[in-house]
């Protein structure tokens, strides 16, 4: 787990950008990663005084700024796996919040020491029978002499907004990587959906 937190930790920086496989889609991809980053790090600059005096001040900025471009109810729906179908809508959004703070306190610990690492798009792999349902982005962030590949899979929502729903690190699923404590939670709690919620950490 230390060493996939190491590698998430890396990939903090470019949450923020989606890039899309079509070309009459690629300029407003590529603006919204600019506006995106632009805004994030503005952000962090900010409030950057307040990770050490009042956190929770820092973390509610830095969940501002991440939610605009993460869907958390598709994040929560990928980390139960099967077991979202047994959840109800409620209990999605629920638990897609309990995530939005798990991962809201992760990336903004990361930002904090973010350095200027070298990021670098890698050529799109065989596109997806449906991109609109699952765009793969590969890149790679060079920090501190070594490289790590990311991959992000992104959706197209409702209104037609790019989101992320999943997050590669190192080869390093994060979906699977949660769904397990997710499971492991399910079987202590005799698949009670409500107290693995609760007892989320």
């Amino acid at each position: 787990m230390k060493s996939l937190k190491k590698l998430l930790a890396t990939s903090a920086l470019v949450l923020n950008l989606p890039l899309f496989a079509h070309a009459a889609e690629e300029q407003s991809a590529l603006q919204s990663a600019e506006q995106s980053v632009n805004a994030l790090l503005a952000t962090v600059q900010e409030v950057k005084p307040y990770f050490e005096t009042d956190r929770e001040r820092y973390f509610s900025s830095i969940e501002e700024s991440l939610s605009g471009f993460v869907d958390f109810d598709e994040v929560a729906i990928g980390v139960m796996a099967r077991y979202a179908e047994q959840a109800t809508p409620e209990q999605i959004t629920r638990f897609g919040e309990k995530l939005r703070v798990t991962l809201t306190r992760f990336y903004g610990a990361a930002l904090v020491g973010y350095d200027g690492q070298e990021l670098v798009f890698l050529p799109a792999g065989e596109p997806s029978p449906d991109p609109a349902l699952n765009t793969n982005v590969r890149m790679q962030i060079t920090a501190n002499n070594s490289t790590v590949e990311l991959q992000y899979t992104l959706f197209l929502n409702d209104v037609g907004e790019w989101k992320l729903k999943n997050l590669y690190v190192g080869g390093i699923n994060l979906r699977r990587q949660y769904f397990t404590q997710f499971s492991a939670l399910m079987n202590r709690h005799g698949n009670d959906i409500d107290q693995v919620i609760d007892n989320w950490q």
